[in-house]
């Protein structure tokens, strides 16, 4: 994997991520993964839309310029589609923004927020002391930003502070300035736990419907 920060960048992150959990009591990860899932079908679907486009500019060669042998026409416009079709492929695998046109962006935050979910699990987040941990992810490819809070914090890191920490962090992360969108999402982020206090996370009393 090609590491998106300079080995500057991640030590300062390391430190600034530290400081923020001494001072708000919370146990903070950042991740940046490269992309979230295979996505095997975007070079078909590459594919399918470059033998399309050929077969209708071959269409429109075969009207304006015939070829007086039926069988060259079928000939050459089988090598053309084909050859348009692999290379809008090897665009797809090898031009991440190419790709991105193919991919569906329902398609993108619900792989991407499927991968934090494994992430968190995988590496034990939820083990720290009353549940108070949170995984700010950005995902590169999808170009998507993931902040999981564990439930001990799910009263400060709601979704409508969870939105403005990831619109905050978008604008350097859509220029590729991915170091300054992790600063400025953790920044953001230590606010939020703090401007909240240091109540109890849990109401005193609930009420439920039940099942």
């Amino acid at each position: 994997m090609k590491h998106s920060l300079t080995d500057k960048e991640r030590k300062e992150l390391d430190q600034r991520t530290a400081a923020a959990e001494k001072r708000t009591g919370v146990q903070i990860v950042l991740a940046i993964i490269e992309r979230s899932d295979a996505y095997a079908e975007l070079p078909w679907k590459a594919f399918a839309m470059g033998t399309s486009g050929a077969g209708l500019l071959v269409l429109i060669m075969n009207v304006v310029w015939p070829l007086p042998l039926p069988t060259m026409a079928a000939l050459l416009a089988i090598v053309i589609m084909l050859a348009a079709g692999a290379g809008f492929a090897l665009l797809c695998v090898f031009v991440p923004d190419f790709a991105r046109l193919f991919l569906h962006s329902q398609r993108a935050e619900s792989e991407t927020m499927q991968y934090a979910r494994s992430f968190f699990l995988t590496h034990e987040l939820f083990g720290t002391p009353q549940r108070r941990a949170v995984l700010l992810m950005v995902s590169l490819f999808e170009r998507r930003i993931v902040v999981l809070p564990d439930v001990g914090l799910n009263l400060k890191v709601n979704q409508g502070a969870t939105e403005k920490i990831i619109a905050h962090m978008r604008v350097y992360l859509n220029s590729g300035q991915t170091a300054q969108a992790m600063e400025e999402g953790l920044k953001k982020l230590e606010e939020v736990i703090l401007s909240a206090g240091s109540t109890h996370d849990m109401p005193n009393v609930i009420e439920e419907k039940g099942a």
